[in-house]
């Protein structure tokens, strides 16, 4: 079991969080960079390799640069964009990212009992609700509830446990105060009623199954990486090893900025990205 160690020029402090076996996390929250004490060994860890929910490469990747990534380098055909969701909140964070952090809302007559997900959000997490297939929709308003499943309350808390930012597949209510607070928020929609009547959270860290507009089902599973600003949300799925993705995504980026260059410059617009991309079948 991991315990804090001093050393004589740095200390660490450590809070484990202990959860119920459902969350499957038990995350560590550092707070500046130092070694970790575990058993005999004594390891110098940087804080940025601490905190495993989030990847600081990616604030300066934006979701369209990810999403050329997955679909160039890893085929996926949607670039893992999710369709149909507007930031409402957080605009000036910039990138927002993180690994999600999954909760499942059901009807509220349903036999499992509600859950608290709020107060266990893990730092750098980003916090992905959604409702039970039964209760989404393939076209607007995408699900079938008029009630909001999230408000300002349950971002001041997501705040104050420092989760990167809050995407609910339905409805917010309370955007005042998460513009207030600068908490980014993404939903499909606003409305003004609580969910008590309609709906409650019975799981925490499950795969979330999302009807999209096209009739296809995105799942999203605990750990998946989302990347978001205002074009919307994309998901790295887990599988995709993130520094592979990371050093094909500079390269895009690098290569786009030349073409933008020689566009200025006159440059025919498809000669300058086939002359610039080239380069990127190096690092498919």
């Amino acid at each position: 079991m991991l315990r804090t160690y001093n050393a004589p020029l740095v200390r660490i402090y450590w809070k484990i969080l202990s959860r119920p076996a459902r969350t499957g996390l038990d995350i560590c929250k550092p707070v500046v960079d130092g070694y970790v004490q575990q058993g005999s060994v004594r390891t110098f860890i940087p804080s940025s390799r601490l905190n495993k929910m989030s990847d600081p490469r990616f604030d300066e990747l934006t979701p369209c640069d990810v999403s050329d990534g997955l679909l160039n380098k890893y085929k996926i055909d949607n670039g893992g964009y999710l369709p149909n969701l507007t930031q409402w909140s957080g605009h000036s964070k910039g990138t927002i990212h993180g690994k999600a952090y999954t909760v499942l809302f059901a009807p509220a007559n349903d036999t499992r009992p509600s859950v608290n997900y709020i107060d266990s959000v893990p730092q750098g997490a980003f916090l992905v609700i959604a409702l039970t297939r039964d209760l989404q929709l393939p076209y607007a308003p995408y699900v079938k509830p008029t009630q909001a499943v999230y408000g300002g309350l349950m971002s001041t808390r997501a705040q104050y446990l420092k989760a990167a930012g809050t995407l609910v597949f339905g409805r917010i209510r309370d955007l005042k105060e998460h513009k207030s607070l600068e908490h980014p928020v993404f939903s499909y929609g606003v409305g003004s009623c609580a969910a008590k009547a309609a709906v409650k959270p019975i799981g925490i860290n499950v795969p979330l199954e999302i009807l999209t507009s096209n009739g296809e089902v995105e799942i999203i599973k605990p750990g998946d990486y989302m990347v978001g600003d205002a074009n919307g949300i994309v998901k790295v799925p887990s599988e995709v090893e993130l520094d592979s993705l990371v050093g094909y995504v500079r390269k895009s980026v690098e290569a786009d900025e030349l073409v933008t260059t020689d566009i200025k410059n006159g440059r025919p617009a498809k000669e300058a990205q086939k002359d610039r991309r080239a380069t990127l079948k190096n690092y498919l």
